[in-house]
């Protein structure tokens, strides 16, 4: 697997499908970072009927038939969450946890992601908050540390945590928290129980896209694109439902498409 890419694309539905499979096309090397199939909400749906060429299936099923197209392609499937973009002149830094990776343009087609913020999360995000254990759990060496999150990501944390030295405090991520302190999140509230800490992992399938690049322009929480997909930042691309309603598979697999071919003007153009 590679570091450096023509193109990331960070998704791994529809959008994200067609965008790597039409880069492929024009001969671009694509590595595409998604989390498992399982975690998407196509995932869940109990049956998808109008997607053309197709026949009704249940999301699962269509799900996995996207995931096995990209695994059969040339594409790198980049497991993980995106946590960070960081625009670096001609290319960008795409931090996947404690992993990084370069490429010359962006195609955002993460979904959207339905879930609210804590209280306190925004606020103290990067000052006692973190989302990747494994990118900042040393600063927390040997303290008391607050998991918050289910799954098979949010138990390998906690070990990894507790590996270190780390007391951990581990809880479910539903539920009602609250996140205080002053200069950096120090407590973190739960069912009206104060808990001490020094800091707080919060372990989530995806990051909110409005969280992910400085400098894009939104609009009632969808990415603002033009025909192009381009968004308000060169180079950087986006498709499918995170650019807003109405969220079908077939508006999404069109979007992905014009964004790949846009990305690949934008290449000719460096």
């Amino acid at each position: 697997m590679a570091d450096t890419y023509d193109v990331i694309v960070i998704g791994g539905g529809a959008a994200a499908t067609s965008a790597a499979l039409t880069l492929l096309n024009r001969g671009k090397t694509v590595g595409v970072v998604c989390n498992k199939a399982e975690t998407s909400s196509l995932y869940k749906a109990e049956k998808v009927t109008n997607y053309p060429g197709l026949p009704p299936m249940t999301g699962a099923e269509m799900t996995q038939l996207f995931r096995r197209q990209l695994e059969e392609s040339k594409a790198d499937i980049i497991t993980g969450r995106a946590l960070s973009v960081m625009p670096m002149g001609n290319t960008f830094g795409v931090a996947v946890g404690s992993d990084f990776y370069m490429c010359s343009a962006l195609i955002i087609a993460a979904g959207i992601t339905r879930e609210k913020l804590y209280p306190g999360e925004g606020e103290f995000l990067g000052r006692g908050v973190s989302y990747c254990a494994t990118c900042d759990g040393m600063l927390y060496r040997g303290k008391t540390v607050a998991v918050v999150g289910g799954g098979e990501e949010a138990r390998h944390d906690g070990d990894f945590l507790e590996s270190i030295g780390c007391q951990v405090l581990r809880f479910e991520q539903n539920g009602k928290y609250e996140i205080r302190g002053g200069m950096k999140a120090d407590t973190l509230v739960f069912a009206g129980e104060e808990h001490r800490v020094d800091g707080i992992f919060i372990i989530k399938d995806t990051v909110s896209v409005t969280r992910l690049v400085p400098g894009l322009v939104y609009e009632n929480g969808a990415i603002v694109v033009d025909r192009k997909m381009a968004t308000s930042v060169p180079g950087v691309f986006a498709a499918g439902d995170c650019t807003g309603k109405p969220f079908q598979l077939a508006k999404a697999a069109g979007e992905g498409n014009v964004a790949a071919l846009s990305a690949v003007d934008y290449l000719a153009s460096l």
